[in-house]
């Protein structure tokens, strides 16, 4: 008689379990505990999925002209001690801010810097002209009365010290019978803009002094 009612209470509390882990199990709560339970991923292979963060390159500092450094010329074939300012010079009202380079047509036109082509334009003052920035954005370097523009030479494109930007002309209002390049340098505002800036003589640049 007692073994029947031990047999018969196992048999009752095993259906219990059973009844009670099934209902556990069709309510989701048992999966959820064993999620639970299971190690979580290690700091070290959350930091190894996590990108670095981005560092953004140094800007470079202008370059500094001295009489050991100066700007090299713009113009193929001229030496700089031929050269006179005429920085201050009025023209049309304005003062020049520029320095004429008497050349004949089709002299190389270079680059005096590293830098990229901001802008190119075509105005009725300066004809065919290139704006170029230096690396660091300090300075902007300005070529006009252009005959024509080097090939391929486009917007953004990269020019290095001496590389061919265009040739010498009188586009624009320069007179037909003297052609030259005007060229003007300017310390650009912090808006960066390549219409605007500070004159500087570029003379002094080109010289060394």
């Amino acid at each position: 008689m007692r073994l029947k009612l031990a047999s018969a209470f196992a048999m009752g509390f095993a259906a219990g379990i059973l009844v009670l882990v099934l209902g556990l199990w069709s309510a989701g709560r048992l999966n959820r505990t064993v999620a639970a339970s299971l190690p979580s991923a290690s700091a070290a292979e959350v930091v190894r999925d996590t990108p670095p963060p981005r560092v953004a390159a140094p800007v470079p500092a202008p370059v500094a002209l001295t009489r050991k450094n100066p700007l090299p010329m713009p113009v193929a074939g001229i030496d700089p001690a031929t050269l006179v300012s005429n920085f201050s010079d009025q023209r049309s009202g304005h003062s020049h801010e520029a320095l004429d380079i008497m050349a004949p047509r089709g002299t190389p036109v270079m680059a005096v810097v590293e830098g990229n082509v901001a802008k190119l334009f075509t105005s009725k003052e300066g004809g065919l002209t290139v704006y170029q920035f230096d690396d660091s954005r300090t300075f902007c370097y300005y070529y006009a009365h252009l005959d024509h523009y080097a090939a391929g030479l486009k917007q953004g494109t990269l020019l290095r010290v001496g590389d061919v930007l265009g040739y010498v002309g009188s586009t624009g209002n320069a007179s037909p019978n003297a052609p030259h390049l005007h060229f003007a340098v300017f310390r650009l505002g912090p808006e960066k803009e390549w219409w605007k800036g500070t004159a500087i003589d570029p003379l002094p640049l080109l010289q060394g002094r």
